[in-house]
């Protein structure tokens, strides 16, 4: 494993130039330990480009959000993509990656966007919850309340949340001069994507009001969805992500889709100049960890089905004792006891 560690290092030392919009992700490591209440706090962090210092130094309380922008970033993918073959695994050892996100694959697409929508979705939050001097709650909504609800409370602050997020998650491949130009319109196309998803996920929530909770009147407002549910709709777009080409549209060059290059890109998909690894094998020169040990179900015909996960090798069965609470009873008033019950549960990992 340390083998492994020193070569991903290594490898991101050498190709920085693709991966660098990315290292504040690396935040998980230090972030938590920083009180963020100085400029010099802002070097800390290897990597920030000078506009993303810049605005580190300018706006101090927006570090706290973006230190959890990327430990929901890492949770999120990590959860989303558990019953496939890349489990986002390459971002586990943040700021350090896997060459398989410094090569323009979907992987790093779907990475890109997720970073992208979490800052924005971190910063609108909080400025909901009075946790940012320089925001408060998002604007009232334009459309006119229902009969049976009003518009009130304290919405996330979306716009606000897009504007910061944005400048912070952009400005690498904006002003860096390194890094192929092709690569850099791929990073800023998903970015965008990450922010579109986010922007369609504000929704209308509500509390009730009302005499016994009858609910006779509501108070509204928009609220973001979870980041988990944001993955969720990257992960679908990440599948059907389009393997796009640079060249020249007219006077200037391009993302085009390879495949259908008399098509523009479209704004709502995930694109990828390269093509990804299978991950059926540890190959650290691809950042394929492969499947071997991995969890898989056998009674599934998804991603995660035994023949998928572990790629035709087969799997080996084992039986684990799992202890639980069962048979649970509420005493009037108020606590629950549970007895404990042991039961025994086949598990399946692929050889």
């Amino acid at each position: 494993m340390e083998m492994r560690n020193l070569i991903v290092m290594l490898t991101v030392l050498l190709n920085s130039e693709y991966c660098g919009a990315i290292h504040w992700l690396g935040l998980t490591v230090n972030g938590s330990s920083v009180g963020w209440n100085q400029t010099h706090h802002c070097k800390l962090l290897d990597g920030l480009v000078p506009d993303q210092l810049q605005l580190c130094r300018r706006n101090l309380e927006l570090m706290q959000s973006i230190v959890h922008a990327a430990k929901q970033t890492k949770l999120a993918c990590q959860k989303t993509f558990s019953d496939m073959r890349w489990n986002c695994s390459s971002i586990v050892h943040a700021p350090y990656f896997t060459p398989d996100l410094e090569k323009g694959t979907r992987e790093s697409a779907v990475v890109f966007a997720l970073a992208s929508a979490a800052v924005s979705h971190s910063i609108s939050r909080a400025c909901a919850s009075g946790e940012l001097p320089s925001c408060s709650c998002g604007p009232a909504p334009a459309e006119q309340a229902g009969p049976d609800f009003r518009w009130g409370g304290c919405g996330d602050n979306l716009r606000y949340g897009l504007q910061m997020g944005s400048a912070f998650s952009d400005a690498p491949m904006k002003k860096s001069r390194s890094g192929s130009q092709a690569t850099k319109l791929m990073h800023l196309h998903n970015n965008a994507v990450g922010r579109q998803v986010l922007i369609d996920s504000m929704e209308t929530k509500c509390k009730c009001h009302g005499v016994s909770g009858s609910c006779s009147v509501k108070t509204c407002w928009k609220g973001l969805q979870d980041l988990s549910d944001v993955a969720a709709d990257l992960k679908s777009k990440y599948l059907a992500a389009t393997k796009v080409i640079h060249r020249h549209v007219g006077t200037r060059k391009q993302l085009v889709p390879r495949e259908l290059d008399i098509r523009p890109v479209r704004e709502s998909e995930l694109v990828y100049l390269v093509s990804s690894p299978d991950y059926c094998n540890e190959n650290d020169k691809q950042g394929s960890y492969g499947t071997q040990d991995r969890q898989c179900n056998k009674t599934s015909n998804g991603s995660d089905s035994c023949n998928l996960m572990c790629c035709g090798r087969g799997y080996n069965a084992y039986t684990e004792k799992i202890v639980e609470r069962c048979q649970c009873k509420y005493h009037w008033c108020c606590y629950v006891t549970c007895k404990k019950c042991e039961r025994t549960v086949e598990r399946y990992v692929c050889k």
